[in-house]
């Protein structure tokens, strides 16, 4: 495993985030794994030098952080592990326990620490923009956080950049911590963060990294397994141009002699955008395949080839729209 510098800031992460949506409680979603069948799991990312773990305080109401951070700590030493966790959506019926009010932040970053076992966070990520909170009011509460020495660093996923830009000029025009990290959805069927999101981080130098890189389990015909059988997003996959892509990797895997899924990790962590895969897992194999992925180095005609069918899609946005992809031309 190789290690890099996690965009301008001081801290280095592993070149592979093992993504914990997948552990906690299986009274949560069917597909979760309890904390029984979850340690194995983190035990072999260890083994297999992952020090970047992402969860969020959603994640099976609060115990994916218990499951995940409370065994991490008791395999290694805190100072070796990057913990990243999110805020955002509802953890209670109360109006007033989501979104990015002062409030809620506040009372979820502590509430966060103490199911984690830890003082302190490296990266503590806002799950989605909330249109409803002025933008002022979030940048002041995470900047608090920070300056409280609860938070390292700070990171927001899935929106427009527009919205990103937004809140980050807030923090510049008051002092207040910025963000370092973005967190999105991309792999060879979604690809549309290239167009402004990926060049405006690169001019920051903004930190990205990448759920998804199998497309909900499509790239890896993974997509009526368990986990992805319930999964809203797959309605976002599956048209000719997307089955188009899923044969060519299945067809430069068989090739190179490895998974299909291999093609798709190695695709997203060697390119030119240098992001850092967050990877799912349901069993330790799982993880050593995107581990062994980071090794593999696709040829420039291998990557021309997988590329070439993709057009330009709707976004995938998580305020409540989710819509059918179409292509943005009759001719795509």
């Amino acid at each position: 495993m190789n290690y890099t510098r996690f965009g301008r800031t001081a801290l280095n992460v592993s070149q592979l985030c093992l993504g914990t949506m997948s552990m906690g409680s299986s009274a949560w979603k069917a597909w979760v794994l309890n904390e029984a069948e979850s340690v194995p799991l983190l035990r072999r990312a260890l083994e297999l030098g992952i020090t970047f773990f992402d969860m969020a305080d959603w994640y099976s109401t609060g115990r994916n952080e218990e499951v995940v951070a409370r065994n991490l700590l008791r395999m290694t030493a805190r100072e070796r592990l990057v913990l990243a966790t999110k805020v955002y959506y509802p953890m209670s019926d109360d109006p007033s326990d989501r979104g990015l009010s002062r409030q809620h932040i506040l009372r979820s970053i502590d509430r966060s620490l103490a199911r984690m076992g830890t003082d302190y966070v490296d990266l503590y990520i806002i799950h989605a923009f909330d249109a409803d909170t002025p933008v002022e009011e979030t940048m002041l509460a995470l900047h608090d956080t920070v300056r409280a020495g609860k938070v390292r660093y700070l990171g927001a996923s899935t929106m427009y950049t527009w919205q990103f830009a937004k809140m980050n000029h807030a923090a510049a025009m008051n002092g207040w911590t910025p963000f370092v990290n973005m967190q999105c959805q991309y792999n060879l069927l979604y690809r549309e963060e290239e167009r402004e999101m990926f060049p405006y981080c690169r001019d920051q130098g903004i930190a990205v990294t990448s759920f998804s890189p199998l497309a909900r389990g499509f790239l890896a015909r993974e997509a009526d397994s368990a986990r992805t059988s319930h999964d809203v997003y797959q309605q976002y996959y599956g048209d000719d141009i997307d089955r188009e892509i899923a044969r060519r990797v299945r067809e430069v895997a068989a090739r190179l002699k490895v998974s299909a899924a291999h093609v798709a990790i190695a695709w997203l962590a060697g390119n030119r955008l240098a992001n850092i895969p967050i990877v799912g897992a349901a069993k330790t194999t799982h993880i050593e395949v995107a581990v062994a992925a980071l090794a593999l180095k696709l040829d420039a005609a291998d990557i021309a080839w997988l590329e070439a069918p993709y057009r330009p899609r709707d976004e995938i946005n998580d305020q409540n729209e989710l819509r059918r992809p179409r292509a943005l031309h009759p001719s795509g």
